[in-house]
């Protein structure tokens, strides 16, 4: 059986995964100010900060259209493939997920098997990986990426401090928003994925208390072991923190996989400028 792994552009990926044939992104649309842009297509993280701090309308995201995962689907097809495991950002902050169960049984001469990630960026990545891994292995069947995908969400998680948390109230990301609204100028929340959602998790009252606050939370208090987990320190335009959070891992644990990467503008937009996050998945 021949498998291709489809996933969407809020993912971060290693160079030689994303260059792999039988990967296919699905480029999440983005709009601001009434123009419409294609992430990681004609948006990109440089220069997207500057879009989003002068927008005059609070921009918006949307699902990519379902003609569009047709196309994409018939193509891969046509390409001799038999199935597609489809991994994609979270069902918490997007309906994206949802509208592809939704058509997957329509789709014909191939089998689309839906995956929610319940986070986004490098943790989904390593979720996309662990797939593109597997997929060449002799006598492989969808079924037994999709179980062993399963495992590995368990294991992952995602810890963020944000510098304003309009964006994600505004955005109505944010599921316990509400409860916080009245001290807004005086915190710096941590928030947390639970069961797909961004929640706030504890309010700190410094960025660098916070910041130090999930460093400790991702080494001491997660469920994998830090020797055996890959460690992502993502970030919205704000790489010199981004730096002292790795120094700070690397200084506790020398031999831990860390990697530095970017929120693409889709989450950067919900999360905004400035917010630090770290992800953690299973290594293996």
């Amino acid at each position: 059986m021949k498998i291709a792994v489809v996933t969407d552009s809020t993912v971060f990926l290693k160079d030689d995964y994303r260059s792999r044939e039988d990967l296919f992104i699905v480029p999440v649309p983005l709009i601001i100010d009434e123009t419409v842009y294609n992430e990681g297509i004609d948006i990109h993280v440089d220069g997207f900060y500057d879009l989003l701090n002068n927008a005059k309308n609070f921009p918006k995201t949307s699902q990519p259209s379902i003609g569009e995962l047709f196309e994409l689907y018939e193509k891969i097809a046509k390409k001799g493939y038999d199935a597609v495991i489809s991994i994609h950002m979270s069902s918490g902050i997007s309906g994206f997920i949802s509208s592809l169960k939704s058509i997957a049984s329509e789709v014909e001469d191939i089998t689309i098997y839906p995956f929610d990630s319940l986070l986004t960026s490098g943790p989904m990545g390593k979720m996309v990986e662990i797939a593109l891994d597997m997929v060449n292995e002799p006598e492989m069947k969808p079924e037994l990426i999709t179980d062993k995908l399963t495992v590995v969400r368990e294991l992952v998680e995602g810890y963020i401090v944000v510098d304003d948390l309009n964006h994600l109230v505004r955005g109505g990301r944010l599921k316990n928003g509400a409860a916080v609204i009245g001290t807004l100028l005086k915190i710096k929340p941590i928030l947390c994925f639970k069961e797909g959602n961004i929640i706030l998790s504890e309010k700190i009252r410094s960025q660098k208390k916070a910041l130090n606050r999930i460093e400790e939370i991702v080494l001491n208090e997660i469920k994998s072991n830090p020797e055996n987990s890959s460690f992502y320190v993502i970030h919205c335009n704000n790489y010199e923190i981004a730096t002292q959070v790795e120094s700070n891992l690397l200084e506790k644990y020398p031999d831990l996989d860390v990697v530095i990467c970017d929120f693409g503008p889709v989450v950067g937009t919900h999360l905004g400028e400035k917010a630090v996050a770290i992800g953690v998945a299973p290594k293996n």
